[in-house]
């Protein structure tokens, strides 16, 4: 990428005080193996730095062109990709799912028994499409109520996305849709809608309505052969909290194209080209004369959607888990939305949206200031460090 730092209206040499911050405080001390940042401001790329090694047991520096599991970082991707499709009249978002997927009329809601236990009761009303996209549907990413597991590729390995659809239209859900939030596979159901109303398998939209527009051509649900010495290694702690590794990119199911394009979670790409998704947010919609989403829509889908105005930290459940924190942030369509700095006690600007991944990969989208950034790295899980608000404090410093 080229980088312009004055371009961006940015002070150059304050910029480097994030090098510093991750060699000294992550890589140095075996922390991470490696990472990436990029920002982009009024669509010129202001910084890009590659720190630290994408693979530790091979020895290979991070690369500036180094493929990253995107994990939920796939879930904005998902919005968008139904955002198109909001914007060709296929759906409003108070539309039952049901209207796409029959198997989902009739739900059902597993609630607490006043006499202890638990009981079935009928939905008071069909979740929506808005209900899919807030992770405020019912359904969940965990076993306690017969949902799927985070992560557990093998059963995901044996389904499509019509299938998983089926399949959730079988199971109460955990709570009356849009009474609480619960981080959620409904990005994988709005993958699975994105099929039915666009006609094509969901690899193949993405690649025509956003990747190939924005020249993203690195992302993908899986890594060819010919791109395997670029795929990072992914790693996590043990007890001593020593990295260790966790999929070796030599020896990865990335490395097999999959059966479900996992909307949630499936993607892997460069942070090139994640930023220049996040620029095109960034810029309204809009990325060097290709146009993905109107302007208008980029707003709605940063506008919180929670009821009654609410903050996540309201509606989560307890012991709940997202990839932000919960307090000061609503939630938009497949993204988390800042009230602002007194909100989140946070540097940044109201307004601005966000997501991360599980590989403890992160990017948030300030409108006000015409701003992105891109953070790409390899531990799990995520939220072991708060390379978010870490990141906002040196990079806001760096604003002219």
């Amino acid at each position: 990428m080229n980088v312009d730092a004055a371009g961006a209206g940015l002070d150059e040499a304050r910029l480097e005080r994030i090098g510093h911050h991750l060699r000294t405080r992550y890589i140095e001390p075996g922390k991470i193996a490696g990472a990436q940042v990029a920002v982009v401001r009024g669509g010129v790329v202001g910084y890009f730095e590659s720190f630290g090694v994408q693979d530790r047991e091979r020895a290979v520096p991070v690369g500036d062109d180094a493929i990253w599991r995107l994990y939920s970082m796939t879930k904005p991707i998902t919005g968008v990709a139904m955002m198109t499709l909001y914007e060709q009249a296929h759906f409003q978002l108070d539309d039952p799912v049901d209207r796409w997927i029959p198997e989902w009329k009739n739900m059902t809601v597993r609630e607490a028994d006043p006499n202890g236990g638990s009981r079935i009761v009928p939905a008071h009303r069909p979740p929506t499409i808005r209900d899919i996209l807030t992770h405020t549907s019912g359904i969940g990413y965990g076993e306690g109520n017969g949902d799927l597991v985070l992560g557990e590729r093998n059963w995901l390995a044996d389904h499509d996305l019509a299938s998983m659809s089926t399949a959730f239209g079988e199971w109460p859900l955990r709570f009356q849709p849009g009474q609480h939030w619960l981080y959620s596979h409904g990005m994988d159901i709005g993958a699975r809608l994105v099929e039915i109303m666009s006609g094509l398998p969901y690899d193949e939209y993405l690649r025509t309505a956003i990747f190939e527009p924005l020249g993203m051509t690195d992302t993908d649900f899986w890594v060819p052969e010919d791109k395997v010495d670029r795929f990072a290694a992914n790693y996590g702690r043990n007890g001593r909290k020593e990295l260790v590794l966790m999929d070796d990119p030599t020896r990865s199911a990335y490395l097999r194209k999959p059966k479900l394009f996992n909307g949630g979670g499936g993607l892997v790409g460069t942070t090139a080209d994640y930023t220049r998704f996040a620029a095109m947010l960034a810029n309204g919609g809009e990325l060097d004369g290709r146009r993905v989403l109107g302007r208008k829509t980029v707003e709605l889908m940063a506008t919180n959607h929670l009821r009654d105005g609410l903050e996540m930290s309201d509606l989560a459940l307890p012991m709940g888990y997202g990839e932000v924190g919960f307090e000061g942030n609503g939630f938009g369509l497949t993204v988390a939305v800042s009230r602002g700095p007194q909100a989140t006690g946070v540097v940044g600007s109201a307004g601005e949206f966000m997501w991360g991944g599980a590989a403890s990969t992160t990017f948030w989208v300030d409108p006000a200031e015409q701003l992105a950034v891109v953070f790409m790295t390899q531990l799990m899980p995520s939220g072991t460090f708060n390379f978010r608000s870490q990141l906002k404090s040196l990079v806001y410093g760096s604003l002219r």
